[in-house]
């Protein structure tokens, strides 16, 4: 690793359009830890509802355009499990084996992480500088969990705050509904999902829910504002950067 590495801020659709905290939130943690970062004009969308509806074609233009426009960082770094884990787990397999484009994503996807990933096991940073005063509980999203192996991360991180403390709520492993385009094709059981993530939130008593996916953010902080509950929503980033200065997530109107 270079002194300062170059990192690419894969900035994700959610956070572009909702909450672009979370980009500038992702930007500070990596500058304080001593990297260069840029965000490339370039980018687009990961290609994931193309991918997850089954258009190969169009994931497949996606998924060029995005690796011309981070090939030359040494890190490419997104504030969101799935836009990683589709860039990391799913680029190679769109193109053929041997091909120059198969090389090109394999290349992509050994240097890509998830922001709290890339600073613990990657960069080696084990606190960060910041406060928060409140109880908050950690929802572990699908794709980071599972996909990418982020579980202990966040929390180590978050035991470094001052004034912060974690209440761990139960089945916190369990999927909120999102899904992507799940909660649209099957809202039935998503409203379900929810509805149950929501119970184990309320009972976990915290003051505030975090998470490292905005899509999953934005689901149950809908649910939880539909509900009447109390509880505010942030994504981690925030947190970390000591960036919570703006209104929690649902309330920004």
């Amino acid at each position: 690793m270079t002194a300062s590495p170059k990192v690419g801020l894969f900035i994700t659709c959610l956070a572009d359009l909702f909450r672009p905290s979370v980009g500038f939130a992702a930007v500070k943690l990596m500058r304080d830890a001593g990297c260069t970062v840029e965000v490339p004009r370039a980018q687009t969308c990961c290609g994931q509802p193309a991918y997850n509806s089954g258009d190969r074609k169009d994931t497949r233009a996606i998924a060029e355009q995005v690796i011309a426009a981070f090939e030359d960082f040494d890190y490419v770094v997104a504030p969101s499990g799935s836009c990683t884990g589709m860039i990391s787990k799913h680029y190679p397999e769109l193109f053929e084996e041997g091909s120059q484009w198969r090389l090109r994503a394999e290349a992509l996807s050994a240097k890509t992480h998830e922001l709290v990933s890339f600073l613990v096991d990657v960069l080696k940073i084990d606190h960060v500088e910041a406060q928060f005063d409140g109880t908050v509980t950690y929802h572990d999203s699908c794709s980071g969990l599972r996909e990418l192996g982020i579980k202990q991360q966040p929390r180590q991180l978050l035991g470094s705050v001052k004034g912060l403390t974690l209440q761990e709520m139960e089945e916190a492993e369990i999927c909120c509904g999102f899904g992507g385009t799940f909660c649209v094709k099957y809202s039935d059981i998503s409203n379900e999902m929810v509805s149950h993530k929501t119970e184990c939130i309320g009972a976990a008593n915290a003051d505030t829910l975090l998470a490292g996916d905005l899509g999953c953010l934005l689901n149950m902080a809908g649910k939880l504002k539909r509900q009447g509950s109390n509880v505010q929503v942030r994504h981690v980033a925030e947190v970390l950067a000591g960036m919570t200065d703006l209104p929690p997530i649902g309330e920004e109107h």
